[in-house]
């Protein structure tokens, strides 16, 4: 098993930055693709960014491209999501996720979530 554990959110202004960063437990994190969904209420969790085993490929939808970056360490076990000029509409609970097959749609574990509200 994996546990993950998300953290960095929180309130910042539009057009401002954060940085999310997930934890991994146990010794196969570099046996999974790492994702970052997000949720808001009423609305299915929804996919923002992947990224493979070793890093080789990396995907984002398309609302997130040229402000949101993913990128992970291996050696640390961790995966992190920079998120710059940031949008009232990015505002959501905001997921990581391992995945044992590629492309990351449906990830095996979850961490708990983190809130991330970026106000106008």
């Amino acid at each position: 098993q994996v546990q993950l554990v998300e953290s960095g959110g929180g309130l910042v202004q539009a057009g401002g930055s954060l940085r999310l960063s997930c934890a991994a437990s146990g010794r196969t994190f570099n046996s999974y693709h790492m994702t970052w969904f997000r949720q808001t209420p009423g609305k299915e969790r929804e996919f923002v960014a992947g990224i493979s085993r070793l890093g080789g490929s990396i995907y984002y939808t398309d609302s997130v491209k040229g402000r949101f970056t993913i990128s992970r360490d291996n050696a640390k076990n961790t995966v992190a999501l920079e998120m710059n000029s940031l949008k009232p509409e990015d505002t959501a609970v905001y997921y990581c996720g391992a995945s044992s097959s590629w492309p990351p749609s449906s990830p095996d574990y979850w961490g708990h979530g983190t809130q991330v509200t970026v106000s106008s």
